[in-house]
């Protein structure tokens, strides 16, 4: 038996997907309460944070995450760029209209003060590459093909997921306190590497008749005891209006004077995303894109320090 790529790609953003709800409370929680209401859970996007500077065996940058996208079927639509917070980004969609799309930004290393970029390239410079020869190997016969053997696919897939995390040594805690002040996406990329920054729940598809709108939605979470964000990106009417609930943290491993320790830290978000239609070339369709200050809003929900 053999499985279609289509069906590869499910798999690993359902994989990607339980070990996100394992770690977010909050995503779980809105789990739970929607399916106890009859809804539905969508995932409007994936959103994934990279450096874009030399990561020892890993490319550099979004390229981290898009030499995968492009084998899975995932093709690059919008470019964004945050010049205050010397990032950009480039979303990306599939041709498969159910899987959400996949949001990748990149910091632009060599923007920073000096002693930041040191810090940085100091810590990822001999990255190692997670994704085994076998796994390349493999998707070079998928991409070819377009299908590859059940018991391959499967294994496939667990090494694909694996390489959602953080893939060099632990940071040395002072840099990552002092690298804070600077850039707080730097210091939560130098804790969390790969690992997938947050999912969004696509509130168009939600299908819970109490909850009508992203205003309804959140009120409701917020009573259920999820923290939220205190107020709504995007007015009323516009096509594209998003929140969040506050991130949950973590103890993370960093290297302190003496060795190993661990800090508490912001690790990741659940996004809510509603959007509305826009006419494109005389057809009107929901807006897939994103917006810049919105998002710009967004990437502070990471925030652990004032900075």
């Amino acid at each position: 038996m053999k499985m279609k790529t289509n069906e590869i790609t499910a798999m690993l953003l359902e994989n990607l997907w339980n070990r996100y709800i394992s770690r977010v409370s909050y995503a779980k929680k809105y789990v739970e309460l929607v399916l106890e209401k009859g809804g539905r859970v969508v995932n409007d996007h994936i959103a994934l944070r990279t450096f874009n500077t030399h990561t020892g065996e890993q490319p550099g940058g979004i390229r981290a995450i898009k030499h995968i996208l492009n084998y899975l079927g995932y093709v690059p639509v919008g470019k964004y760029e945050f010049k205050k917070k010397k990032l950009t980004a480039i979303h990306f969609e599939h041709p498969n209209e159910t899987f959400p799309k996949i949001f990748v930004s990149q910091l632009e290393v060599e923007q920073l003060p000096t002693w930041a970029q040191q810090v940085i390239n100091q810590t990822v410079v001999d990255t190692p590459y997670l994704i085994s020869d076998r796994s390349l190997e493999l998707l070079a016969v998928l991409k070819e093909e377009g299908e590859i053997p059940k018991v391959a696919a499967e294994a496939l897939v667990l090494d694909l997921a694996q390489y959602f995390r953080r893939p060099w040594n632990a940071p040395v805690k002072e840099d990552v306190l002092k690298i804070n002040d600077v850039s707080q996406y730097a210091a939560w990329t130098l804790l969390h590497g790969n690992s997938v920054n947050h999912f969004t729940a696509f509130i168009n598809h939600q299908e819970v008749k109490e909850w009508l709108d992203l205003e309804a939605t959140c009120t409701a979470l917020e009573a259920a005891g999820i923290p939220m964000k205190d107020s709504i990106e995007g007015e009323k009417g516009s096509k594209l209006r998003q929140s969040a609930t506050q991130a949950v943290k973590e103890d993370v491993e960093v290297m302190g004077e003496d060795g190993p320790e661990k800090i508490t830290w912001t690790y990741a978000y659940y996004e809510l995303a509603e959007r509305n239609y826009v006419e494109e070339d005389g057809v009107r369709k929901l807006f897939s894109g994103f917006l810049g200050e919105q998002a710009s809003h967004l990437f502070d929900m990471t925030r652990t320090r004032d900075n």
